[in-house]
């Protein structure tokens, strides 16, 4: 097949193309025809089928997204903001933090090892391409119904993937969670969160000015896997009559990345830089042409100059790959001989591909023969925008109807203890301990707090103990039945778990699985959580930072809960000040901060007795909220609370089940005045927490509730080796224990 260059595209411009084979749809091909005036090379339409892709251009949410950087809250702790690799805030004493969430949906259902490494290798690079060190990462995941048989091949690969490579590249993993749902089936989500620190003076953008200056690529060579990769397959749903996606799927190096962050953290601190981004999605396309566009002139690249593992792809193929951990840097021509040495004492590969130009054009060449020349900005910048059309669901109100506080509840004690254990037994409410020990959490020695906290907590300076905390939220029940308020009570849910720690929250990254934007149903939810997510971001003044759009999360006809996950980061100034979740001694007070209302559309109890999913979810309140961080930080940097837990899915008694074995002591707690004993246990109101005050602080503690307007009750005492619910029943740890503990394990034996 001989070489399709810009000449021969000139010269035959009826050639029939691959558009449609490649994701584009007709128009698209047409407006690419009509930005070039010809019709385009090759490699031309492989940069731009996956540069325009769903993944990469977000053409049908960012008109939604655009949101959050109208009615951003006014945060002077934003250094970067959205349309970077990954968002910068300042955490105090000349610290910066970034950090971000994206998806790994798609490439982890197919080959589930493989598909969740890399998604951490991805966003790790994401992190180390803004100057910083990465310290730490996260994973929240959605699995199908844990007792399906496909669950067992989804969920031990994805959890080994994460696993494998987050400990080999030595970066403890402190947060996330583990859900479990029949909707994401034959949809997993893999979501990967990195926070990263660095000086306010080492930041680093994405971007390719100043002529003259080289193109480097660096870091593991280029093969066949991830042809098209991510970018590609999360632009479209799962079809069983479609072939398989195998090839698509990333294969990772830990041990190549852990070199690549060490020899680009050297190349930082000498400054040899003027301009750095990570090969991910999309891979040379992206590198090259978001570099181009977001600097001041044009970029000439050698394609052929590219080292390869296997030396029979094609330019396109080249273009197209998302081989793993690979980086692309501008490098003055007097920096690029000390910038070699460096990547050769790393053992790292270094080539130069190209250069800086004075014009307007990425050029890109093979064997000097021209296969590319476009504006860069129509590909990394200017993909087609869609304002798909959408309408509230004609099911959702009998879905909303179908109230789940009307549905039977237990008639007596020993049917109210029988539920607590099926519930506290159920896959999404027990111990996911089976999951988290097999990541490393203490690596590195800086770990405070990691799962099951209500946020993991990292120090960052050794000296003055300063930490960030970081939680990870969302429930897709809630965003089913109301996806304005599930994604307000996910954002609500992660704010109130980071305060819960005494740390205080700053920003947010977001990562939105949702299910095929062309089902307006579907557009719908994602609008309206979009609203939501931005609406509660404003009142909370926490601005979104960056994040990552996931779409077509559905196989066939069946999408996927609505699932906006909020990643919430917070500072604290001294993490020995921390607050843990464990009742740690007996004698401390407990007690409920909140109101406690019959809310019970989308909860656990629902699910887990009833199977049912149906009604409102619990109504949200942001000054409540902020109003009980704010209690939750004071009292924890002024040693008047000993633990604190959120209330959420599961309410109190799983919140006490939770902190009563972490601690090893049980609790005797007593039904406030007003509530019955079904509601005060199962309901899941958003805005509280429970507390575990030394008595010596009941008074200072009580009457700072009280002068804030805060509604606390004292609702029992830490004591004892059971759980007590005074008048109804008596659960030994140990039987809670075993309930607890023993369900994953046994799913998955």
């Amino acid at each position: 097949m001989s070489l399709d260059t810009v000449k021969n595209a000139t010269e035959t411009p009826d050639a029939s193309q691959p558009w449609k084979e490649l994701g584009l749809k007709e128009d698209e091909y047409a407006r690419i025809r009509e930005i070039l005036g010809r019709r385009p090379t090759g490699a031309e339409l492989a940069m731009y089928s996956v540069m325009w892709s769903e993944h990469c251009s977000y053409k049908s949410s960012k008109v939604h997204l655009a949101q959050f950087g109208k009615k951003a809250p006014k945060n002077d702790a934003m250094l970067v903001g959205i349309g970077e690799n990954a968002g910068v805030v300042d955490v105090g004493q000349g610290y910066a933090v970034t950090f971000k969430v994206e998806s790994h949906n798609h490439p982890s259902y197919i080959e589930p090892y493989q598909g969740a490494a890399t998604g951490i290798g991805g966003i790790v690079r994401d992190i180390l391409a803004m100057g910083a060190r990465p310290v730490a990462v996260v994973d929240p995941l959605r699995f199908g119904a844990a007792d399906h048989p496909d669950t067992k091949r989804v969920l031990p690969g994805v959890v080994a993937g994460i696993g494998g490579y987050g400990n080999c590249l030595g970066l403890p993993n402190i947060g996330g969670e583990v859900v479990f749902d029949e909707c994401y089936q034959g949809n997993p989500l893999v979501n990967a969160g990195c926070i990263g620190v660095m000086k306010h003076e080492d930041i680093h953008l994405a971007k390719a000015s100043g002529p003259g200056n080289k193109v480097i690529l660096y870091g593991a060579r280029t093969g066949g896997d991830g042809i098209g990769g991510v970018s590609v397959l999360a632009s479209e749903t799962f079809d069983d009559t479609k072939p398989t996606k195998r090839p698509a799927v990333q294969v990772g190096d830990p041990f190549q990345e852990k070199l690549l962050i060490e020899c680009t953290l050297e190349i930082f601190k000498e400054k040899l830089v003027a301009g750095i981004q990570d090969l991910g999605g999309a891979g040379l396309s992206c590198a090259t042409s978001e570099l181009a566009s977001a600097g001041t002139g044009g970029m000439r690249v050698e394609l052929d100059t590219v080292p390869l593992r296997d030396a029979t792809l094609s330019p396109e193929e080249i273009l197209m790959s998302e081989s793993q951990e690979r980086m692309c840097a501008i490098v003055e021509p007097q920096h690029v001989d000390r910038f070699m040495e460096i990547c050769e004492k790393w053992d790292v590969i270094a080539t130069v591909i190209g250069e800086v130009t004075d014009g307007e054009r990425l050029e890109i060449f093979w064997h000097g023969e021209q296969i590319v020349d476009v504006p860069p900005g129509t590909v990394a910048h200017e993909g087609p925008t869609y304002h798909r059309p959408y309408a509230r669901p004609s099911w959702q109100d009998a879905l909303q109807a179908d109230d789940a506080g009307l549905l039977p509840r237990p008639a007596t004690s020993e049917e109210l203890r029988a539920q607590v254990l099926a519930l506290v037994s159920s896959p999404n409410q027990a111990s996911k301990s089976w999951v988290t020990d097999q990541y490393d959490r203490f690596v590195q020695g800086n770990t405070v707090l990691s799962q099951p906290e209500d946020a993991g907590m990292i120090r960052i300076d050794e000296e003055s103990n300063l930490g960030v905390a970081m939680a990870t939220d969302g429930n897709g029940r809630y965003a089913k039945l109301d996806p304005y308020t599930g994604a307000q009570l996910a954002l609500a849910e992660s704010y109130r778990n980071v305060a819960a720690t005494g740390a205080k929250p700053l920003a947010i990254s977001d990562c939105l699985n949702f299910g095929s934007p062309e089902d307006p149903d579907v557009m719908w939810q994602f609008a309206e959580a979009c609203r939501g997510l931005a609406d509660g971001c404003l009142e909370l003044g926490t601005p979104v930072t960056g994040g990552n759009v996931s779409l077509y999360n559905q196989t066939g006809d069946v999408a996927i809960h609505p699932t906006p996950v909020v990643a919430v980061l917070g500072v604290i100034d001294d993490v020995n000040r921390r607050t843990p979740m464990a009742f740690a001694e007996a004698g401390q007070l407990l007690y409920l901060l909140g109101d406690t209302a019959e809310e019970f559309g989308g909860s656990a109890w629902s699910q887990v007795v009833h199977d049912h999913l149906g009604g409102l979810p619990p109504k949200v309140d942001l000054g409540r909220e902020k109003l009980l961080a704010e209690i939750l930080i004071s009292a924890s940097r002024d040693g008047m609370i000993d633990a604190a837990h959120d209330l959420s899915d599961g309410g109190v008694i799983q919140a006490l089940t939770e902190s009563c074995l972490k601690g090893g002591n049980g609790a005797r707690v007593v039904v406030p005045e007003g509530l019955d004993a079904f509601t005060f246990l199962f309901s899941e109101s958003a805005g509280r927490a429970i507390v575990a005050v030394p008595r010596s602080e009941e008074l200072r503690f009580t009457d700072m509730c009280g002068a804030r307007g805060l509604p606390a009750a004292r609702i029992g005492v830490v004591d004892g080796d059971a759980i007590e619910v005074q008048g109804e029943f008596t659960l030994p740890l140990a039987e809670l224990r075993e309930a607890h503990e023993a369900t994953i394990p046994g799913l998955l034996a």
